[in-house]
């Protein structure tokens, strides 16, 4: 199993990224997929969720009208578009896989992906 987050990097306030998380090795169209982000010093905190078939999603209110997230069953992949960003929105970035309801933690994530580093300067 392996879930592949790329598209992090250094922008500035304002700027937009698109992260992608690229899944292998399980049934991708059967899980719930969720972005979640760590910056240093904080507690991890959920980003953006998406239903297995893509038809309900949920955002932090931290980023509410700024974060986008969609997913391409037939690419396997989900994709977190991230516009407006501000410093407080740097962290490193981890998408993660689950059979749980939209409101699960990350203990309750059944993989997890390597994360990608964003950086917002102002």
């Amino acid at each position: 199993v392996q879930l592949q987050a790329s598209g992090g990097g250094l922008v500035q306030t304002g700027d937009s990224l698109r992260l992608s998380c690229a899944a292998s090795g399980f049934t991708f169209g059967h899980y719930n997929m969720g972005w979640f982000r760590q910056a240093p010093g904080k507690e991890r905190e959920l980003v953006a969720v998406i239903s297995w078939s893509g038809d309900r999603t949920s955002v932090a209110d931290s980023v509410k009208g700024r974060f986008t997230i969609s997913r391409d069953n037939a690419k396997n992949t989900v994709y977190l578009q991230m516009n407006s960003l501000k410093p407080e929105d740097t962290a490193v970035y981890f998408c993660a896989a689950t059979t749980r309801g939209l409101s699960a933690g990350w203990d309750l994530y059944n993989y997890r992906g390597q994360g990608t580093q964003v950086t917002v300067s102002s």
